[in-house]
């Protein structure tokens, strides 16, 4: 007889990951299938950033690292934060984590408990409520609209914050939708979150060089500086450095806290891979000219998505300011009945008769906390973007 722990059984696996490991194993059979799903740059980690990794090696830089990162890298995140930021960090307010899921984890984990609460906007990234839930603090769910641009605001936080609230996440631009906030939209925020000193924040940044038409990125800390000791900003080099396999993401805070994530890291991975520090270490501080052609390609893509779904009855799909992902709503499509005479009645039926019948895979919108919807990543060449439309608008067409 086998069984699991109660952490464990308060969790469900990753339905990003599940439909990226669906995709996989029918591409395996020969099928032809449109990959949407996988939250992954399909650009390749800049040559410099795999130099400064085959020097390391060379230079036998393969031993144990300082649990929560080396000096250099440490050093390299310090000069991002007061480059792009405008925040100050010493290195002991800094952590160096295995990805940005597993800074968020750290996070989590060293902080909450039963009892505690953690308010989470929604559409929200897949894995926040269930850290939270491992930790046995209990998700809050707030919820906002496509008719809001994904975006929640501050009364609405206001209303769900109460005595338990240990925390508050903010991701922008988000995963699932690119919604981001402005700095005036933060400044709101900010004000509401002066009226309740006990609420940490967590700004999860991981996007922030991925916007677009302008988009003037900021981050809480930085709009409001008298929060800086209760705010957790986080990134990492996944999205923007095409680094998502490196796993490496960090976080700037309070030493309290990043101490008590160092030693919640000491007992689980203890230190993230040293190469892949030091190709870190190269990103951070090497020439970073090609985001902007590379956000040009994205920008390109967005709007082809955008229109080509837009023009689909059924389907409302709002221009998101960032990151590489839409969020089309589809309230239109409920109710419909597919060529077999399945009623779709929900964003999960919806997404399995696209992958059955079209062969284009995405992620329900259930799975981030708002439906209906569905979630498609953009990062992907415009020609198989075009056709996976294409194949989406013959889908529902054939729906009554």
């Amino acid at each position: 007889m086998t069984t699991t722990s109660a952490s464990l059984d308060r969790i469900t696996p990753s339905a990003t990951l599940a439909m990226t490991s669906r995709v996989l194993d029918l591409k395996a059979q020969g099928i032809d299938v449109i990959g949407l799903g996988a939250g992954e740059p399909d650009f390749d980690t800049p040559d410099f950033v795999k130099d400064a990794a085959i020097a390391a090696i060379r230079a036998g830089k393969t031993k144990y690292t300082n649990v929560d990162g080396t000096a250099e890298l440490k050093a390299a995140i310090a000069a991002k934060f007061l480059r792009d930021n405008d925040l100050t960090y010493a290195a002991n307010q800094i952590s160096v984590n295995v990805g940005g899921k597993h800074t968020l984890f750290n996070a989590l984990v060293a902080t909450v408990g039963a009892g505690d609460e953690v308010v989470i906007p929604a559409p929200y990234w897949v894995s926040y409520p269930d850290i939270v839930e491992f930790a046995g603090g209990t998700p809050v769910i707030v919820p906002a609209g496509a008719d809001q641009q994904y975006k929640v605001t501050a009364d609405q936080i206001e209303a769900a914050i109460t005595p338990r609230t240990k925390w508050v996440i903010l991701n922008s631009p988000s995963n699932p939708t690119g919604a981001a906030y402005g700095a005036d939209e933060l400044e709101a925020l900010g004000a509401m979150f002066r009226r309740h000193p006990h609420v940490m924040i967590l700004a999860d940044d991981m996007y922030e060089h991925i916007v677009y038409d302008g988009f003037r990125f900021a981050t809480i800390a930085q709009v409001c500086p008298d929060l800086y000791d209760r705010t957790l900003t986080m990134n990492g080099c996944s999205k923007a450095y095409a680094m998502t396999g490196w796993r490496i993401g960090y976080a700037g805070g309070p030493t309290w806290l990043i101490k008590a994530m160092a030693k919640l890291q000491s007992q689980s991975t203890s230190n993230p891979c040293s190469i892949a520090q030091a190709a870190a270490v190269a990103a951070l501080n090497g020439p970073q000219d090609f985001l902007a052609e590379r956000n040009a390609a994205f920008q390109g893509r967005r709007d082809l998505v955008v229109g080509l779904l837009n023009a689909i009855p059924g389907i409302a799909c709002p221009t998101p300011e960032g990151a590489f992902y839409v969020y089309p709503d589809v309230s239109g499509l409920m109710g419909k009945t597919t060529p077999k005479g399945a009623v779709i009645e929900t964003d999960e039926q919806l997404v399995t008769y696209l992958l059955d019948e079209a062969r284009v895979a995405a992620v329900h919108g259930a799975a981030f906390g708002l439906s209906p919807a569905f979630r498609i990543s953009y990062a992907t060449s415009e020609a198989l973007l075009t056709e996976a439309c294409k194949r989406i608008a013959t889908a529902c067409a054939a729906l009554r």
